[in-house]
């Protein structure tokens, strides 16, 4: 279930008035299975783009998007300002993904 709430990566929304209320997150952490990470040790011989591990790292980041959306609606917020990703690896097989901003409320 998608939540309808603005997420922008600007620090001002134009035209819109709206206080602040506090910090919000989505994480998530994803990992392929056995037969995909070994085709893409096989890929990493013949280098190239590993398209499964880009796709992974889309679906995390739409999953963290989701769920900061999801944090923000919770909290009575409206819209996202400053949002940012971070990501990292944890090992060789897993990525994790944190989707990160201000949740606001429009007056």
């Amino acid at each position: 279930m998608a939540v309808d709430i603005l997420v922008t990566t600007t620090e001002h929304l134009p035209g819109k008035d709206y206080e602040v209320l506090g910090e919000v997150f989505g994480l998530t952490t994803q990992s392929k299975n056995v037969i995909r990470n070994l085709g893409a040790s096989l890929k990493n011989v013949v280098g190239g783009e590993i398209k499964d591990y880009t796709k992974m790292l889309d679906e995390a980041r739409n999953i963290a998007v989701d769920r900061l959306k999801q944090n923000a609606a919770d909290m009575g917020a409206d819209a996202v300002v400053m949002m940012r990703f971070d990501s990292g690896s944890i090992g060789t097989d897993m990525q994790s993904v944190a989707a990160y901003g201000t949740a606001v409320k429009y007056r």
